[in-house]
């Protein structure tokens, strides 16, 4: 019995708006879903390699963390890059569903658009701006020289 397309599409579209719990339970359904092989054993484990790694949000090795989810240029790279690698003699079975998975996964975020607003996204400009706030912060909170002499003359 092959993979419900449509559980796995819900499945993406759940993640990548982080809605863990939804996320969660099509996860729950698909492993029910799934008959006792490599392959399918490996594109489980890539399913939930990507809900821990999206739910952890902050892994700097994490792709996903790396990647623009709306840049359908790169995805439909990554896409075709896993492709190769599904199609490759070197690698087993449960390599194969790994990349599979992953290879999904790029085809659906191609064909969705993604909320910029979204915790986790990476988007150059927010991260830009988020850095600079937080640097400000920290520098008036960094005691001076200045302030040091000015509270003793006080």
């Amino acid at each position: 019995m092959p993979i419900p397309s449509a559980l796995v599409t819900r499945y993406f579209q759940l993640l990548v708006n982080r809605q863990f719990t939804e996320a969660e339970r099509e996860l729950e359904r698909l492993k029910e879903r799934m008959q006792k092989t490599e392959w399918n054993r490996g594109y489980f484990r890539a399913l939930y390699g990507m809900f821990l790694s999206r739910k952890a949000n902050g892994d700097s090795y994490a792709l996903f963390s790396k990647m623009d989810l709306n840049d359908k240029t790169t995805l439909n790279g990554f896409r075709r890059e896993f492709q190769e690698h599904v199609r490759s003699r070197l690698h087993g079975d449960f390599d194969r569903g790994f990349f599979s998975a992953w290879a999904d996964c790029m085809r659906v975020l191609s064909r969705i658009t993604v909320p910029n607003n979204l915790p986790g996204q990476n988007s150059n400009d927010t991260v830009d701006q988020q850095e600079k706030l937080e640097s400000s912060k920290a520098e008036e909170k960094q005691a001076t020289m200045e302030g040091f002499l000015k509270e003793e003359a006080d």
